[in-house]
């Protein structure tokens, strides 16, 4: 995957947009559309202490979850992006869509450096995510958080 351009991408398409959502529908939209062998990619957001359900592609999702639990809420309360081979071998793994086999889960931070939410990838393959997504998908982040 390209990801230096996937970024430009982003870039081109928050440049101007002031609404946090509007960013986060198109990084989904446009996630969703240039990864290969994908079933979700989305974001959920910190709010009142726990993570809900933000802008996404894919079938329907858990709309809450709580910090510590599943790949999104340990990503979320450690801080570290998450990269899982295998969703069933990760402890208390959140089962949303059961044809999720693999999953990647980037945190998000506002201004201050707090987690404000995380990005989250998923794919129907085993071992779909690599060391070069996680980069990748971490520069992406970065590109967003600016945008947010």
């Amino acid at each position: 995957m390209n990801y230096s351009l996937l970024c430009e991408q982003l870039k081109a398409l928050c440049e101007d947009v002031s609404y946090p959502i509007t960013n986060l529908a198109n990084a989904s939209a446009l996630l969703f559309d240039a990864l290969e062998d994908l079933n979700w990619a989305g974001f959920y957001l910190m709010q009142e202490g726990q993570l809900l359900l933000g802008p996404f592609q894919g079938k329907t999702a858990c709309t809450k979850i709580a910090l510590g639990r599943g790949v999104c809420g340990t990503a979320a309360q450690q801080d570290q992006t998450q990269l899982v081979y295998d969703v069933h071998e990760f402890p208390g793994h959140i089962a949303c869509d059961s044809a999720s086999n693999s999953e990647i889960v980037v945190p998000l931070h506002d201004a201050s450096g707090a987690v404000m939410g995380v990005l989250d990838i998923d794919s129907p393959l085993i071992g779909r995510f690599s060391e070069e997504d996680r980069e990748g998908l971490e520069g992406f982040a970065k590109i967003l958080e600016h945008y947010l």
